[in-house]
């Protein structure tokens, strides 16, 4: 009989503890130390605080390359937009301040989080456009340009904050965790994969030339700037958030995407960053 603690690792990620014909479920918690104590005997040559700068983390060819990318980071310009469009009031006078608060570097770390007043788990993205919205602005896309950028100026303004992601003693904020984890274990698509297979089972390998980057702490560079999106934007633009991603891995294994900002998308993001907790936010950064 396998322990709580290694069950999360197997399967599609239920952490079921058989007792005969009983099941019970392991914690968020339980779920947290287990997904940690992997990476760390995985990769045992990686300090803990080091796993939020992805393959980077785990590679010392690919890192020498990225700290020389990071002189004169790609993002640092949009970062830039970010900031002037933050300082930006909208027509009624107001601007995003006067939601999120003056200390802009505070934002960043309250998401996501579980709202127990709207039962659902908010991020910073979704929270920009209702922010907009609210004050008689339109809603900015979801995935690239105004809105990535201005996610990747709070983010940056927020590094070195940790994650602390709270999973509330709420059936419904268990319930949209335990989806986020289901997502996250679940097979898909032709290729039959999950974001486990290629980032849990399988990080440090390779997929040709790419790297499969540890899932732990993934989400703590986001938005970020990737050459790839760069050379397919005329702008040079290669900003994009952290569902934009979620978008592309499903491409990837050949399954229909959820929407950004969807409440699969939500959860995934809720059980996605929770697994990173007291890592350092890193964003905006610089991916392959």
């Amino acid at each position: 009989m396998k322990s709580r603690s290694m069950n999360i690792l197997i399967g599609l990620g239920t952490a079921a503890l058989m007792l005969g014909s009983a099941t019970v479920q392991a914690s968020p918690a339980e779920d947290l130390k287990a997904f940690q104590a992997y990476f760390a005997k995985k990769f045992p040559d990686t300090q803990f605080a080091d796993f939020n700068n992805g393959v980077y983390s785990i590679n010392e060819s690919f890192r020498q390359q990225w700290e020389s990318i990071e002189e004169f980071p790609p993002y640092e310009t949009f970062v830039e937009k970010g900031e002037e469009e933050w300082n930006k009031p909208f027509a009624n006078g107001k601007g995003y301040a006067s939601c999120f608060g003056e200390d802009v570097a505070a934002v960043r770390g309250f998401y996501p989080h579980w709202d127990v007043k709207r039962e659902q788990v908010v991020t910073l993205e979704g929270e920009i456009n209702r922010c907009r919205t609210e004050n008689g602005e339109k809603a900015l896309k979801w995935k690239v340009g105004t809105l990535a950028h201005l996610s990747a100026y709070i983010s940056y303004e927020g590094r070195g904050q940790k994650i602390n992601v709270v999973i509330p003693d709420d059936p419904k904020a268990m319930a949209a965790y335990e989806d986020g984890k289901r997502f996250f274990y679940a097979k898909r698509g032709q290729l039959n994969l999950a974001c486990a297979d290629c980032h849990v089972y399988q990080s440090g390998q390779h997929i040709r030339a790419d790297l499969l980057s540890p899932a732990i702490g993934q989400t703590s560079g986001f938005p970020v700037f990737r050459a790839k999106w760069s050379g397919k934007s005329k702008s040079g633009d290669g900003m994009g958030t952290l569902h934009r991603r979620y978008g592309g891995c499903n491409k990837q294994v050949r399954a229909k995407p959820f929407k950004p900002q969807s409440e699969q998308s939500r959860n995934l993001e809720f059980f996605h960053t929770y697994m990173g907790n007291g890592l350092e936010w890193n964003g905006a950064s610089y991916r392959k």
